[in-house]
C-alpha cells in the first residue's frame, strides 16, 4: 500500500489505516510518499523477485487521475516515452497476472469518461484487474467498481457526478449510494 503523506491530517488518517490494516494482515507492506517518482520507485523494488498480488494507493484522486502532492498521474503515463513508463512497465513485470489488482482508494478516479479510460488503459497496461470509486471517498467509499484488461467499464459515466451545468468534484459517498463499502472493509465485493 503507498499513500500520499503531503496531505497533513489525511496523511495521518492513510498512516493509521495503514497501521490498522497491516495489523489485521491485509498488507504486507505500505509507504507513504511524496511524489510519483518516489512511490513507483518504492513499488517497483519493494521485495524485490516476488510477484504482486495487490496495490493499494490512498490519496487523492480526481476525474481520470491520482495525485501525490501536486503531480498527476494519468494515462499519459503509460504511453512509450513517458518518463514513468519504464518504471511502470517494471511493476507491470511485477504483477501476479490478471487475478492481481491495482485498487485506487481515492475520490472520483474512475468518474466520467475520464475515469472510463482511466480504467480501461490501466487493466490493459498491467494486464490486473483495476478498481476504484466513482464518488468522493471518506469513511463511506461509494461508487466501487473493477474492471479485467479487455473488459469495457459497466457504470454510468454520470454516476457520482452532480447535476449541474458544469461540475468540478464528485459527489459525496454514502450509506446509500451505489457499491459502497465501508474504509474498514479490505476486499472488494465480487460483485463490484
Amino acid at each position: 500500500m503507498v499513500f500520499d503523506r503531503t496531505c497533513a491530517a489525511l496523511s495521518r488518517a492513510w498512516q493509521a489505516g495503514g497501521l490498522l490494516y497491516s495489523a489485521l494482515g491485509r498488507l504486507d507492506a505500505r509507504q507513504g510518499v511524496s511524489s510519483w517518482p518516489e512511490a513507483l520507485t518504492w513499488l517497483s523494488e519493494v521485495r524485490a523477485g516476488q510477484p504482486v498480488e495487490e496495490i493499494q494507493f490512498w490519496g487523492h484522486g480526481d476525474w481520470g487521475s491520482i495525485r501525490v502532492a501536486d503531480s498527476k498521474l494519468d494515462v499519459g503515463a503509460l504511453e512509450p516515452g513517458h518518463e514513468w513508463n519504464p518504471v511502470l512497465a517494471r511493476i507491470r513485470d511485477r504483477m501476479a497476472g490478471s487475478d492481481a489488482l491495482w485498487w485506487f482508494r481515492t475520490c472520483e478516479t474512475f468518474g466520467r469518461a475520464e475515469g472510463h479510460e482511466f480504467a480501461r488503459a490501466w487493466a490493459s497496461f498491467f494486464n490486473c484487474r483495476a478498481a476504484g470509486h466513482t464518488y468522493r471517498i471518506a469513511a463511506w467509499q461509494s461508487g466501487l467498481h473493477s474492471l479485467r484488461p479487455g473488459d469495457a467499464p459497466h457504470w454510468s459515466i454520470d454516476e457520482g457526478v452532480p447535476e449541474e451545468p458544469t461540475p468540478r468534484k464528485a459527489l459525496w459517498s454514502s450509506c446509500g449510494a451505489p457499491n459502497t463499502i465501508h474504509c474498514l472493509r479490505g476486499r472488494i465485493p465480487p460483485s463490484y
